[in-house]
């Protein structure tokens, strides 16, 4: 399948998921760890996604599971990433979700680990999903 004939609801789903991953990468840039660790998580799961509609023919289910949608899609090779990304949809944003406040809790190595696993899991969609 060409990019010229996937849906236009996978494109809008992947091009959200390269704009959270600029915008993941510029918040670590400045030093807002948590900030980024969360559009990390957003940019995988969106990345997940359009790999969904390209693979189902059909929109994604509700929610943001990276480990059960990465099952969903046999996405093996990656699932060690989305098992690490995984909780930064919660304990990034949620003061409670961590025993104590996110933009304490992360550090930059912490932010860095969560960067690279986004930018695997986003080349991995690529490839198996043939999205621009």
């Amino acid at each position: 399948m060409s990019s010229r004939e996937v849906r236009e609801e996978a494109l809008d789903w992947w091009r959200e998921a390269q704009h959270n991953l600029r915008q993941a990468i510029k918040n670590f840039e400045i030093g807002e760890y948590s900030v980024s660790a969360f559009l990390c998580h957003q940019a995988t799961e969106k990345a997940l996604k359009a790999l969904y509609i390209v693979k189902k023919m059909r929109l994604p289910p509700r929610g943001h599971d990276l480990v059960k949608l990465g099952r969903i899609l046999d996405a093996g090779e990656v699932i060690d990433e989305l098992r690490m990304l995984n909780p930064h949809y919660t304990i990034a944003r949620y003061p409670n979700a961590a025993n104590t406040i996110p933009s304490e809790l992360y550090s930059k190595e912490m932010a860095e680990r969560c960067v690279r696993a986004v930018e695997k899991v986003m080349q991995w969609v690529r490839s198996v999903g043939e999205l621009p």
